[in-house]
């Protein structure tokens, strides 16, 4: 235990009791030791907090300790902090998967979006047996709280939630959505591109992908005359990228009648425009409506940024965790970062 720059150790007898119920010996419980009996409750405390804001191999040589010692000492911290966390009966969840390994291994992860922290980390895959682990482990009478789920539009996933939660309304995730309207007018911009370069051997598309991807408004001056130059020169593009950023106007509408004149309109607008990708998308939409729909009528006061914000902040661990591959460290972390310290 370091006292500044000294290292202190302790020493105590600890008694042994002989039982006259049971007549076994017995040691004496110390309740300011965790369990590996080197460490004093206060110090694990310590370098779970710092923990929160600092690498393992950081505080490591702050404290002239083992990484695998911090290591152990932060995992007793969160796994207290599970312990001490309120009751789970969520009303709104959130539903994602990471990736954490090479060669499309996955995880779940399942948030409650009205508490704003994520609940359960499981799985072996992303399959709908995976989803319903979920579900058994929250138990039938907490599952029959649940009223909305926020997922993307994977179909184990939905398959799951109609078969354990019936009752509950499903909206498709906003970020999914436009990712999927994202990749379309990508690939109007890849045809196009190579379009031109083998009839005339143009090249003022090529590096202009994320301009093109991007909102208009969120472009800088460079960014903007790019983006100008290139729908002024190309048609195309120039109706591919009107179309995806009038798309935008889906998620303002209150009135699911509304929002299906919208889309009926904005779907009929593709006619004679030869943009296949753009027609896929209406198809996959079309097919989905009811999950994106909800955004009218259920979507108000939602966190619905927070599952995607949960995936990037989930990378940032993993980066930060760089060489360990331990599956329960990363589950304790997922789950406990949006929990008061200690």
């Amino acid at each position: 235990m370091p006292l500044g720059e000294y290292r202190v150790f302790l020493k105590a007898d600890i008694r042994r009791v002989k039982c006259k119920q049971c007549n076994k010996v017995k040691r004496e419980s110390i309740e300011d030791f965790i369990k590996n009996m080197h460490t004093t409750r206060r110090y694990m405390l310590f370098i779970g907090r710092r923990c929160r804001e600092s690498s393992i191999k950081a505080i490591a040589e702050e404290q002239n300790l083992d990484w695998r010692t911090v290591k152990a000492l932060e995992m007793e911290y969160m796994q207290e902090q599970l312990d001490n966390r309120p009751p789970l009966c969520p009303r709104v969840i959130g539903i994602d998967e990471i990736s954490v390994k090479k060669g499309h291994k996955y995880r779940i992860v399942v948030s409650d979006l009205e508490r704003g922290e994520p609940i359960w980390f499981g799985g072996e895959d992303r399959s709908e047996v995976s989803m319903d682990k979920f579900f058994i482990d929250l138990g039938p009478e907490k599952c029959q709280n649940i009223e909305l789920v926020v997922m993307d539009m994977w179909k184990a996933f939905r398959n799951s939630v109609q078969k354990n939660i019936p009752q509950a309304a499903i909206l498709f995730d906003k970020f999914h959505v436009v990712k999927h309207l994202n990749e379309s007018l990508d690939k109007v911009r890849k045809d196009e591109h190579k379009r031109l370069k083998e009839a005339e051997g143009e090249d003022y598309i090529k590096g202009n992908k994320y301009t093109l991807l991007s909102k208009r408004k969120n472009l800088k001056l460079k960014g903007s005359e790019s983006l100008e130059k290139i729908l002024v020169a190309n048609e195309r593009l120039n109706v591919a990228y009107l179309l995806k950023e009038s798309f935008d106007q889906l998620w303002s509408y209150k009135n699911e009648k509304d929002a299906r004149t919208f889309f009926d309109n904005w779907k009929e607008s593709l006619n004679g425009q030869n943009l296949k990708a753009y027609e896929k998308f209406a198809e996959l939409i079309e097919k989905h409506w009811d999950g994106i729909a909800s955004h009218c009528v259920l979507g108000e006061g939602i966190k619905l940024g927070f599952v995607e914000g949960l995936n990037n902040k989930i990378r940032v661990f993993q980066r930060r965790a760089y060489g360990i591959k331990d599956e329960k460290y990363l589950r304790l972390k997922i789950l406990t970062f949006k929990l008061k310290p200690l």
